[in-house]
């Protein structure tokens, strides 16, 4: 049976499997605060014991994420679309990542799968050798809350919170004072450049500030792992590249895992290795030193 919460003011039994992240009682005639109770089932998800789902059949401690024989595929009526086709991948602590190919080929259902935000339909994800399929609901959601970091290609800011709402919000969930979530905000928005910006909305904000927040929000919990999708995808060249420059810069500076599905070939020069994934498969592995890149100038600046 799955393990549940129960709420304290009608007594409904909610299974862990269907609440997931939930602040409010589903039962439309209760509609309790739930926010106190999901904490605590948070807090206690990370004290469990996670050594059923470790693997230790091989020395892993150099990667932080590990996929093994990933298979998703999705039913479209009658037919079926194999998204992913058995990939094994191996990214190392620290590592800058880019996973590139066409539309179609698969990269965005790695992406997610490594993110927590779907589950394969074969195969493992390890995260520092926890096999996510183990997890239960409130599980996962701590690590992904802990653990991974999110960058959308649409920012997907909250429009009527500000610049330094926007960044402790994930800190509520990782259950952090006013005081703490308050020095934190400003310091991640003074290091992405927006110390000036604290108390704007997003749509008093240009697209490049509004993806410097979306950065800020993603180290809001100090993650191990940010995961950037298409980070650049809607911004012009020359500010595409300040985001680059400042993911680069955090990997460098702060040692943060960053993995990047994308078409921008300007990534290229900022990653280490570069994964093409064609067909659901990965098609070859490159490292940055083996490649050759012609580099340009727009406004003064090095481009792709």
């Amino acid at each position: 049976m799955a393990e549940g919460l129960k709420c304290p003011k009608c007594g409904l039994d909610i299974e862990t499997t269907e609440a997931g992240l939930i602040s409010v009682c589903p039962n439309p005639q209760c509609r309790a605060d739930l926010t106190s109770l999901m904490m605590q089932a948070q807090t206690g998800a990370k004290k469990r014991d996670y050594t059923i789902a470790r693997d230790d059949s091989v020395t892993t401690h150099e990667f932080i994420v590990r996929t093994k024989g990933l298979v998703k595929a999705y039913k479209m009526g009658e037919v079926i679309v194999q998204a992913l086709r058995g990939v094994q991948l191996d990214i190392r602590r620290a590592e800058y990542l880019s996973i590139m190919g066409p539309s179609g080929s698969g990269k965005s259902t790695l992406f997610n799968m490594i993110g927590g935000l779907d589950k394969p339909s074969e195969g493992t994800v390890f995260i520092d050798e926890v096999d996510m399929a183990q997890l239960d609901a409130y599980e996962l959601a701590w690590l992904r809350c802990r653990k991974i970091g999110y960058i959308f290609q649409t920012f997907n800011l909250i429009p009527v919170m500000t610049a330094l709402e926007n960044v402790t919000l994930p800190m509520i969930f990782a259950g952090m004072t006013t005081d703490e979530m308050m020095d934190r905000g400003k310091e991640l928005l003074e290091m992405v450049g927006l110390g000036d910006r604290l108390h704007h909305k997003p749509l008093e904000l240009s697209g490049g500030q509004q993806q410097r927040v979306a950065v800020a929000r993603s180290l809001a919990n100090a993650p191990a792992i940010v995961l950037a999708d298409e980070p650049t995808g809607n911004l012009d060249l020359r500010t595409g590249r300040e985001i680059i420059d400042l993911l680069q810069n955090l990997n460098r500076d702060s040692g943060v895992t960053i993995i990047s599905a994308t078409h921008d070939l300007k990534m290229i020069e900022a990653s280490d290795r570069i994964v093409h994934i064609r067909d659901g498969q990965i098609e070859r592995i490159e490292l940055r030193s083996e490649i050759e890149i012609d580099i340009g100038t727009i406004g003064g600046k090095a481009e792709i």
